[in-house]
């Protein structure tokens, strides 16, 4: 844990925060205790794992924060109290980022594809890369997210404000940790 001391949070902050300590928890229940065998388990051909799901979240943040963090290089420091979302924004995160059962499916980039089968230290990983999006978060907190844009290591042309992009990164979690506990759900799920 960094013990680099942070002014108050903003309101923003502090919920993407708790939202990341939430997802944590929730990884940890659907994870913990599975054998590499339940953790590589499929309810069907081309359905992803829970390690898998796990494994997808890990590597989105690995390369999500980098781009991020090197948008605050330089710039100065001005709190906003909190994280305002472009039309664009919004509709994307709602539309492709955020649980949407039954809705829209778009094709993974190929290099946040998980592994055909995962080791089962794929949830610390997770748990240490959420542990990097607090830090970023709390470090992002003296920063206009509002007004900072980063390179889209994804979609080059389509940039995102750091506030987009660290709310993209907390609803992602939410998407696929809920696909990992319906897979742990499942009927057919080996005890």
């Amino acid at each position: 844990m960094s013990t680099t001391a942070y002014p108050v949070l903003p309101d923003w902050s502090l919920r993407l925060i708790s939202e990341l300590d939430a997802a944590d928890r929730r990884a940890e229940s659907v994870a913990k205790g599975l054998s590499a065998f339940q953790l590589n388990w499929q309810p069907r051909q081309g359905a992803w794992s829970v390690g898998q799901c796990l494994e997808h979240l890990r590597l989105a943040n690995e390369i999500l924060l980098p781009a991020i963090s090197a948008a605050l290089e330089g710039r100065q420091h001005k709190t906003v109290a909190e994280i305002r979302l472009g039309w664009f924004s919004r509709w994307f995160i709602r539309t492709y980022i955020a649980p949407n059962p039954g809705g829209a499916r778009a094709r993974t980039p190929k290099m946040m594809e998980a592994a055909k089968q995962v080791k089962p230290i794929v949830l610390e990983g997770l748990l240490r890369t959420n542990q990097a999006v607090r830090e970023l978060a709390r470090r992002a907190s003296s920063y206009d997210v509002n007004g900072i844009r980063y390179n889209n290591p994804f979609i080059p042309l389509l940039r995102f404000t750091v506030g987009a992009g660290l709310e993209i990164i907390a609803k992602h979690q939410s998407r696929h940790l809920l696909q990992a506990e319906g897979v742990r759900q499942a009927a057919d799920f080996p005890g």
